[in-house]
């Protein structure tokens, strides 16, 4: 079976697991204080162009998104999030276990825009009895989307200004952003990120690591504290070294932005491949997923040596189904699939 399902199949580059070899008897301190820990931070600082960024290494994305979240809420708040986000729909209420509220807004593609956010700000502040309903205290995106959709430079000055205004924290979930980075129509650096919200994440779990994710903390105002919450919600790594060495690696001479170039050329490939084919696309995604809606029958007859994943039923005749790739995927897999789809 060739697998396409998800950017988590394999373990972690090359250079990493090499890395980790040839420091493996080396003798650190814990929890995050050693200097591969150090200098991976130096790294993402340079690479957002902040330097007073806060850096903090965790193990996986849901760990970080409810850590941060519940970091900057007070007991009464709760998070903005698009109906699709994955805080909302792909993490067991996470988030709401730890007491507090995911507030939805509508989105078909993934995105919200600021717009939808002071509606609904000014919703809760117009209605007389709002102190009986979860007030909105910050906002998540991702980047990518669920849907393998892109924010734009210009869609998120526009969200950070409205959030600055309306003095709601902006947190990015970055679990693929390298592949929203490193995509053909990119108008968003990680600088630009760094500057255009509060707080953010760079995924590494999905793009080259074994696991981990770097959260960024560029507002002074959420800073204080946050390792003693990291602590308490079970995410500070005994020997966090494992997660500096991993970030170290990916930032050392490009590494993060190639292999996710590289993954994002090869989904470009199978896009084109299915559009050639006359599939229509549920999402317009130029990131490492894929959304082909395929009559059943061609999904099923792909099934039989490609795994893949289940989106949503388009009609009686048609499904939507997402194909991934990643750091690791195949050239001579996506070569394969592209002659059976074409053969199709």
């Amino acid at each position: 079976m060739i697998r396409f399902q998800c950017d988590y199949a394999e373990g972690a580059h090359p250079l990493i697991l090499k890395k980790m070899e040839e420091t493996n008897y080396e003798q650190t301190v814990g929890y995050g204080n050693d200097p591969y820990c150090e200098s991976a931070r130096q790294k993402i600082r340079a690479a957002c162009k902040a330097p007073e960024a806060d850096v903090h290494f965790l193990v996986g994305g849901t760990q970080a998104n409810f850590t941060v979240i519940s970091s900057v809420l007070r007991p009464h708040q709760g998070v903005v999030s698009a109906v699709t986000g994955h805080i909302n729909a792909h993490e067991t209420g996470a988030v709401e276990a730890t007491g507090h509220k995911v507030l939805t807004l509508p989105s078909d593609d993934g995105k919200i825009t600021a717009a939808q956010v002071r509606e609904l700000y000014e919703a809760h502040w117009s209605d007389s009895d709002h102190e009986h309903v979860v007030q909105p205290g910050m906002v998540y995106i991702s980047h990518p989307t669920e849907n393998g959709t892109l924010y734009s430079k210009e869609e998120l000055e526009e969200m950070y200004a409205v959030c600055r205004e309306l003095g709601l924290p902006l947190f990015m979930d970055g679990a693929r952003m390298g592949y929203g980075l490193m995509s053909q129509t990119s108008t968003l650096t990680l600088a630009d990120i760094a500057g255009l919200t509060d707080v953010f994440y760079i995924g590494g779990t999905k793009v080259g690591a074994l696991f981990g994710e770097a959260v960024v903390i560029t507002n002074p105002v959420l800073k204080k504290d946050f390792r003693y919450l990291i602590k308490q919600n079970g995410g500070m790594l005994a020997k966090g070294r494992l997660l500096g060495i991993q970030f170290d690696t990916l930032f050392t001479d490009g590494l993060y932005y190639d292999i996710s170039k590289y993954a994002d050329e090869l989904a470009m490939r199978l896009k084109e491949a299915f559009v050639k084919k006359g599939y229509g696309l549920r999402y317009d995604s130029y990131s490492n997923q894929q959304f082909p809606i395929l009559p059943n029958d061609h999904m099923e007859k792909l099934k039989e040596k490609y795994s893949f994943g289940f989106w949503e039923k388009t009609d009686e005749e048609h499904t939507a189904v997402r194909f991934c790739t990643s750091w690791a995927t195949k050239e001579e897999n996506v070569q394969a699939l592209i002659a059976d789809i074409e053969a199709l």
